[in-house]
């Protein structure tokens, strides 16, 4: 893939993702509609579908025949290019004026992430990354931590799923709390990624995330020089369970997710 493609590339994920925080902020503390999308905690705002409406007129713009993927309308087009969008992750954060939420955009070529951008409009933080360009905070180069084990401590993060009955995550949970692992649930699993990858995080995991949750996150989080994989440590952020981590942390971190030994 070309750098200047790439570049041109990053350009619009960076546009699409800061309109999107414009509009987070532009709506922050206003009154709007809050609606349940799958459960009581579930939230949807109207900014989500202002914001994703935004990120594909930006898309649009410069490539009109690539496909995009958003959460709140699904896929548009198709083709050999998909723009993978969370116009608003952390919706519940937002609804409540809980200051932890962000824009996340990527985009794929034939499932591979070239590029990725995720924008924090309450720091004014913008995290991003191309295949093979390093990672970046406000343009100044990130990486991961080098934190080696979760005894030193490390601090680590994840999330709480929707489904109440859903209880995979208590064993996880449980381990790493019994093992005196400091712990934190944000509630915005981009920024989540983004942590880890600048070092302020150690590593990361969360049962059923979306394509658009971890798609700018992840590249973000490889160019740094960290791993993502699913729990059994295939590569990629797929799988039923999400695992991102420094090198030396994250087989320690999979052993104890799995309950190994």
């Amino acid at each position: 893939m070309s750098a200047p493609l790439l570049t041109d590339l990053l350009a619009v994920a960076v546009q699409a993702a800061r309109e999107a925080g414009r509009i987070h902020q532009q709506y922050a503390g206003r009154a709007f509609e809050v609606r349940s999308k799958t459960t009581f905690s579930d939230l949807v705002t109207e900014v989500d579908a202002l914001a994703e409406a935004a990120i594909r007129e930006v898309v649009a713009a410069r490539y009109p025949d690539h496909a995009v993927l958003g959460e709140e309308e699904g896929q548009q087009g198709d083709g050999e290019y998909r723009w993978v969008v969370d116009p608003l992750d952390g919706t519940v954060n937002y609804a409540h004026g809980f200051p932890v939420y962000c824009a996340s955009v990527a985009v794929e070529h034939h499932g591979q992430r070239l590029a990725g951008a995720v924008y924090d409009p309450t720091r004014d933080e913008l995290f991003t990354a191309t295949l093979g360009g390093g990672a970046h905070l406000n343009g100044a180069a990130i990486h991961v931590s080098a934190t080696a084990s979760l005894r030193a401590p490390a601090l680590i993060s994840t999330g709480f799923p929707y489904d109440a009955t859903e209880r995979r995550f208590m064993g996880p949970l449980e381990r790493l709390l019994a093992g005196g692992v400091p712990l934190r649930r944000p509630g915005a699993a981009a920024l989540d990624l983004c942590y880890v990858a600048c070092g302020r995080l150690d590593g990361y995991w969360e049962i059923g995330l979306k394509p658009w949750d971890s798609a700018a996150g992840a590249l973000i989080v490889t160019e740094a020089g960290g791993l993502v994989s699913d729990v059994h440590g295939h590569p990629g952020p797929h799988g039923e369970m999400l695992v991102a981590a420094n090198e030396r942390l994250h087989h320690e971190l999979l052993a104890v997710l799995r309950g190994d030994g």
